[in-house]
């Protein structure tokens, strides 16, 4: 990734970048700020004036000219400055809202390895928080650098007008300045740096805290994650101490050399007065002008703590924004596909993990087949089934659909036709219809929504809802029982109709009776398509056409569910032990 490597310069330009499509309006506020830093100086120099000519003066029209010329020079730098403060929060806002655009785009279609090794709730601090510094860098610094800068050339050429001298005095804080600004940048960074990651933490703890907050009360785990979230929130609070010091040291330091600088200036002024060489208007003005340079040079040191912490959740934003997309090599589209599957001497090892999980697996499944896989955990099961709509690439082998190796196919081409129904529900906060209508099928008509759901059996549930079809259903569907979601994320796939489907123990969160149901529409939904089942209740698959027993990633029985138990082997063994708890289960009950 570029990004980490990457200088200042490259990043601050890389984030105007995303300035560039607004350049109107950052063109007309930065105009606005200059004239606004522009009409500074007019405050000295009519200080001047009116010292000198202003007072004794017996004209009845300078009694009001100075006044009138004072409001009026307010109202200008109001007006001015208003526009200028508008267009930069407006391009402020305007640019992270494009660079969370950017960030969810890429992050929707980041690959599954990523998710495995980035904490979730790092991500969303990424995308929650650290995108919200980035407009330091962008709008505000360059506020302050346009403004200011004109400030103190204005009063810096007022001062040089009004006493070359003096002003020469007053230039040698510069330097100063600079080099004391230099001094704290790295530190400031590393520890803005520090900070996000901290936050990252934070959410990830606070993350878990919440979703698994049932866990935490039965298992009386309370004191364990208030000491985790401690831990993390120290860590944030000790990255952003070190950042208040280093930025605090800046101002000090500062207005050290300034006060020094100006007790020079005030010593050789009022010996200048002394030989006439200076008026009193000159000498105020001149004082007004050192005075007011003060605030905008002490704002242009404290910039640099903003640009570098902009610059540190820049880098953090164009981390996300710079990985890799799923690698989509494939060139082949292919419509409707019969469904014939092959596992082509498939060997499988995760990234970054040693263990082989599939070692040669062979397996043809021909169209409108249901194949069931089955074995202890661990055995590669899932692994073999996530393959297929390649969320992981193979070491070596192939797999193919319909004789097209899926590492030729386009992703979109290939997952249109497979749909997947997961232990592991996945719901979305949003209306019921919105949850089975989703993805590619948004569009579809409430019948086919309707028909979907006849066919899961949940309509009737549905129907039962405060809005029926237009009822939010919570976070992950927290307002609906177990066996609501899971026929929910059935009528989804039931409405894809895709040839191939992936059931990962669909019936596993549901009672005896909405089983009897949902396994009977997974019956109808099953034919004339090719269906691989993950079972871990063997009864649910006793009617599948071949059932195949893998251990330790090797295939190593493939029959029927009565040719399987009359040869005695793994599978036979598994179902007398499944059969043992079942009944020992149901004795229990009764």
């Amino acid at each position: 990734m570029p990004t980490p490597g990457a200088s200042s310069r490259q990043i601050y330009f890389r984030l105007l970048g995303y300035v560039r499509p607004h350049w109107r309006v950052f063109l007309l506020s930065v105009i606005c700020m200059g004239l606004a830093g522009a009409a500074e100086p007019v405050l000295p120099a009519l200080m001047k004036e009116l010292l000198d000519n202003g007072f004794g003066n017996k004209d009845a029209h300078a009694l009001w000219f100075y006044p009138a010329l004072i409001v009026g020079l307010f109202v200008v730098r109001g007006a001015v400055g208003f526009v200028a403060d508008y267009g930069f929060g407006w391009l402020g806002n305007e640019l992270v809202l494009d660079l969370r655009r950017a960030m969810f785009r890429r992050l929707v279609t980041l690959p599954t390895t990523y998710f495995d090794n980035h904490s979730s709730g790092v991500l969303v601090s990424k995308v929650a928080y650290d995108v919200t510094g980035v407009t330091s860098a962008a709008t505000s610094v360059v506020t302050t650098i346009v403004k200011d800068s004109l400030v103190v050339a204005g009063m810096l050429g007022w001062l040089l007008y009004l006493n070359w001298r003096l002003t020469l005095i007053t230039l040698v804080m510069i330097p100063c300045v600079a080099f004391v600004t230099r001094l704290f940048s790295a530190r400031i960074r590393a520890a803005s740096r520090s900070a996000q990651q901290a936050m990252g933490n934070i959410s990830h703890t606070l993350q878990e805290g919440i979703e698994a907050q049932k866990v935490v009360k039965i298992f009386g785990g309370q004191a364990y994650e208030e000491t985790r979230f401690e831990k993390a929130a120290r860590a944030q609070r000790r990255a952003n101490m070190r950042h208040v010091v280093a930025a605090s040291a800046v101002p000090p330091s500062v207005q050290l050399f300034t006060s020094a600088a100006l007790s020079i200036v005030i010593a050789f002024a009022l010996h200048e007065s002394v030989t006439d060489r200076t008026t009193v208007g000159g000498f105020v003005s001149f004082i007004t002008a050192m005075l007011m340079l003060t605030a905008p040079l002490k704002r242009l040191t404290e910039v640099n703590a903003s640009l570098q912490r902009g610059l540190a959740a820049a880098e953090s934003v164009f981390d996300l924004v710079d990985e890799q997309s799923e690698d989509d090599r494939g060139t082949v589209e292919i419509a409707r596909a019969l469904g014939r599957i092959d596992f082509d001497n498939v060997t499988f090892s995760y990234p970054a993990h040693d263990r082989v999980v599939l070692t040669r697996i062979n397996l043809s499944i021909a169209p409108g087949e249901t194949v069931a896989l089955v074995g202890s955990s661990g055995s590669g099961k899932t692994t073999l089934a996530n393959l297929l709509p390649r969320f992981y690439h193979l070491q070596s082998g192939r797999i193919l659909l319909d004789g097209h190796d899926i590492e030729n196919l386009k992703l979109a081409s290939l997952r249109n036709n497979i749909a997947l129904v997961s232990q592991d529900v996945v719901l979305f906060n949003d209306t019921v219809a919105a949850n089975i209508a989703y993805g590619s099928k948004r569009d579809a008509g409430m019948a086919e929504i309707e028909a979907a759901t006849v066919a899961a059996h949940a309509l009737e549930f549905i129907r039962d809802m405060p809005q029926g079809f237009n009822t939010l259903i919570g976070e992950n569907g927290v307002r609906l029982s177990g066996g609501q979601r899971q026929r929910l994320a059935i009528a989804r796939a039931i409405l894809k109709d895709a040839p191939v489907l992936i059931l990962d123990e669909a019936t596993s969160a549901l009672d005896s009776e909405s089983e009897r149901h949902v396994q009977a529409a997974l019956d109808a939904l099953m034919e004339n398509r090719t269906t691989l089942v993950i079972a871990h209740r063997l009864s649910t698959i006793e009617r599948a056409d071949r059932i195949v027993v893998l251990d330790k990633g090797r295939i190593v029985e493939i029959g029927k569910h009565a040719d399987l138990l009359a040869a005695g082997g793994i599978y036979a063994h598994l179902h007398r032990i499944q059969y043992a708890q079942d009944r020992a289960d149901s004795e229990d009950g009764a």
